[in-house]
């Protein structure tokens, strides 16, 4: 699965971008500008099928020194439940321990998945006031149900 794992390239982000978009109808995912990818297009891990497909996506976007937030995280309905999100979330934050940020937040409904991954709830007045800067532009806002959850790198088997 990690072989399919890389970082995204200029020619991914058409692709990124209808991911996401389609993903945020639902409310699953914020919405993101075309522009935006492209200028963001180096925070991205894409996971490409057998056919080089680019079928999921995930950004680890460094906030701070030691805080960076994963955003971004969709994968297509045919290879859910195939564990291409957590090989996404994985590389990501082997990415954080590569930059050498201590700390990886997302903002999910999906909490289980995160705290599954080694996640922990949090209450969202741990984050730092800019981390809600996107939060205007979401659907559900100022009515948010999403949960942070936090990663601690570092702490885990790995180190």
């Amino acid at each position: 699965m990690m072989k399919r794992i890389r970082k995204a390239h200029v020619e991914d982000v058409e692709t990124i971008y209808r991911l996401i978009k389609s993903a945020s109808m639902s409310g699953a995912v914020l919405a993101r500008p075309v522009a935006e990818l492209y200028e963001t297009v180096r925070d991205f891990h894409v996971y490409q099928d057998e056919r080089a497909m680019v079928r999921g996506c995930c950004a680890l976007h460094v906030t701070w020194s030691d805080l960076a937030e994963l955003r971004s995280l969709v994968v297509d309905e045919a290879h859910r439940g195939q564990g291409v999100g957590t090989a996404l979330v994985r590389a990501c934050i082997e990415e954080a321990r590569r930059l050498r940020v201590r700390r990886v937040f997302a903002l999910t409904s999906s909490v289980g998945f995160f705290t599954n991954l080694g996640f922990v709830v949090i209450d969202k007045h741990e984050l730092p006031h800019k981390v809600w800067a996107d939060c205007t532009r979401c659907v559900k806002f100022p009515d948010c149900d999403e949960t942070p959850v936090l990663y601690h790198v570092g702490r885990d088997k790995q180190e």
